[in-house]
Formats: structure tokens, C-alpha cells, sequence
């Protein structure tokens, strides 16, 4: 696999993919835990430092330029203090074009995590749901037209933060089938059945049950859903039991590969950025899996959101394959 790695990484910095969703900013207050609040069984948190990074789709974005290959990002941000901090935290990475519909009215989604003593106390998201208007979609729709024919691939990551309407996608889909570019969906539930005739789709465990039903078999739930939704490729994340994978008439259990288990936050943008950017550079479907859950388990190692990159990457590969199998 080492070897496959090196062959295939030769081409990423060919490859250019769409990549459509929620964005969001993570922010992280970090801190200490030295006593329990007189006023409620609550830690107090001695703060020691704050800091913020791009997340949701702009989190798979870096993902996938940490690889090497190209990104046009596309989503929207409101017109806030959250807002500008995204936007100057994306123009850092030149491999990034973004193209970000700002709202007067709807703000910036923000998480923000409480990490004491390198655990997770608690997490605060300021956010709106309600599905976009019709004039924003056709906003979007403006923007999207010409970048799709330009992608090699296009990734939809849809946290439910009301970007994803059914006639959007409906829309980005009948328009990247229409230019045979391979479609990638990171769904949720609310709108899983609506990802139809594309590449692949990525659910973790709990979204994936949520909709096939709590005590299905994985088994044959899998090619029913991959059936359903008329799908090439189902892979489902597991967390620390890794990926299976559903393609053709084969399903694949990948078990995982982190050294240690710190933070599994923005694993499933590993993933889903890592196996589309090999997908497109003509690897099999279990061999992009494996990379993906490689790249999900070097980046668990850390604490607080951490993209893969081609260092990291490497790590990993190093340390499971000392041959260049």
C-alpha cells in the first residue's frame, strides 16, 4: 500500500476537486481544570489560550489540498466577525479558490470546543438552520455552473445547516452527472434518501442505522442502500472498528489504523476528502478506502481538528508498512 500511495500521490497535484457544503469555523478555547464550581457539578476552566481554524466543508478542502491537489470551495458564510476570520484562515492556502456566498442575515456557523488537560469538557455551536432561500440557491447555482465542468471530482458535505434543499440537490447532481464528474456525499440524515446516481456515498455508523434502521444487518443493509440510492460505492465509517465498504457485489470490513485515539473530530472529512482524491487518480475502491482509513487514523491522533497532509500521511504509512508493499 506504501507503494500505491507513492504512485498515486505523483497525480494529485493534477487533480482539481469541486467541493460543495456547510461552512463552518472551529473554534477552540483551550484550558486547564484544577477544582469543580462551587455553584454546579461543573468543572472550572482555567483558560490558557483560544484559537480557530476552518471546518466543516472547508475542513475537507484542507484536507484534500494537504494532499497536494486543487480545491474550489464553495458554501456560505454570514457577513460577521466569524465570517472575515474564515475567509483570511482560507486565503492562507494557495491551493484553496474560494467562492463564498456571504448572508447579511444568517450568520457564520461556529463550533466552539472547551478542551481541559486535552479532553473535550463541552461544545457551544451558534447556528441557523433553516433551509436557504430561493434567491441564495440561484446565487449558488451561478456560482457552481462553471466550476463543475472544471472538476475532476465533486464532493457534497452536508451537515444540515440548511445549505443542501432537495431542489439544490437534485440540481448539483443531475449537473455533475450531466458532465460525467463522480459525485462524493458526506449525507445526514434528513436528507439521505435525496443523494441519488452518484459516486459514492459516505455515512458514519449512527446516520447509516438511522435510516436503514437500528438492528439491520451491515451485511445487507449495505448493497440495499447502495441499490437504493443507485449508488457505485457505499462506505460506511465506524469509528474505532474502521470502514466497510460496499462495491459491485463486495463488501470489504477495513479495520482501523490510528496508534492512539485522542479526537475523532473531523475524521469523516479525512475520509471522504482522502477517497475521492485517490478515486479520481484511478485507484480501486478498497484501495482508496485503505488510504481513507489511514489518513482518518493519523489524524485521530491529535487533539482538536487536524487535516492530513502528505508529511503525516507518510508517518502513518511508515510505521504500518515497512516494505513498499
Amino acid at each position: 500500500m506504501k507503494f500505491k500511495f507513492e504512485q498515486l500521490s505523483q497525480s494529485y497535484s493534477e487533480k482539481k476537486l469541486l467541493v460543495v457544503g456547510d461552512i463552518i469555523l472551529d473554534a477552540y478555547i483551550w484550558g486547564n481544570v484544577d477544582r469543580i464550581s462551587p455553584e454546579a457539578p461543573v468543572p472550572v476552566v482555567q483558560i490558557r489560550e483560544k484559537d480557530h481554524q476552518s471546518g466543516g466543508a472547508a475542513n475537507v478542502a484542507r484536507n484534500v489540498t494537504g494532499l497536494g491537489a486543487q480545491v474550489a470551495l464553495v458554501g456560505l458564510i454570514g457577513e460577521d466577525d466569524e465570517g472575515r476570520k474564515l475567509r483570511a484562515d482560507l486565503s492562507n492556502d494557495s491551493n484553496i479558490s474560494t467562492h463564498l456566498l456571504r448572508d447579511p442575515v444568517r450568520p457564520t456557523t461556529v463550533k466552539t470546543r472547551v478542551i481541559a488537560d486535552g479532553h473535550h469538557v463541552v461544545r457551544l455551536d451558534r447556528e441557523q438552520l433553516s433551509p436557504l432561500g430561493i434567491e441564495q440557491i440561484h446565487k449558488l447555482k451561478e456560482i457552481l455552473g462553471p466550476l463543475v465542468q472544471y472538476s475532476d471530482g465533486i464532493i457534497l458535505q452536508d451537515y444540515n445547516k440548511g445549505l443542501f434543499t432537495k431542489e439544490f440537490i437534485s440540481w448539483i447532481i443531475s449537473t455533475g452527472n450531466e458532465s460525467n464528474t463522480p459525485i462524493y456525499v458526506d449525507p445526514k440524515h434528513r436528507n439521505f434518501n435525496c443523494y441519488k446516481n452518484v459516486r459514492m456515498v459516505k455515512p458514519d455508523l449512527n446516520e447509516f442505522r438511522s435510516y436503514v434502521g437500528a438492528n439491520a444487518l451491515l451485511s445487507e443493509s449495505g448493497f440495499r442502500l447502495k441499490n437504493e440510492l443507485n449508488a457505485d460505492i457505499v462506505l460506511v465509517t465506524k469509528g474505532a472498528e474502521g470502514i466497510a465498504l460496499f462495491h459491485d457485489d463486495q463488501h470489504e470490513a477495513i479495520t482501523t489504523k490510528a496508534r492512539a485515539v485522542h479526537d475523532v473530530s473531523g475524521a469523516g472529512d479525512t475520509v471522504i476528502g482522502t477517497f475521492a482524491l485517490n478515486d479520481v487518480c484511478g485507484a480501486l475502491p478498497k484501495e482508496s478506502a485503505v488510504l481513507a482509513n489511514l489518513a482518518a487514523g493519523r489524524v485521530c491522533e491529535e487533539v482538536g481538528v487536524f487535516p492530513i497532509s502528505r508529511e503525516a500521511f507518510k508517518d502513518i504509512l511508515d510505521h504500518h508498512y515497512n516494505s513498499s508493499e
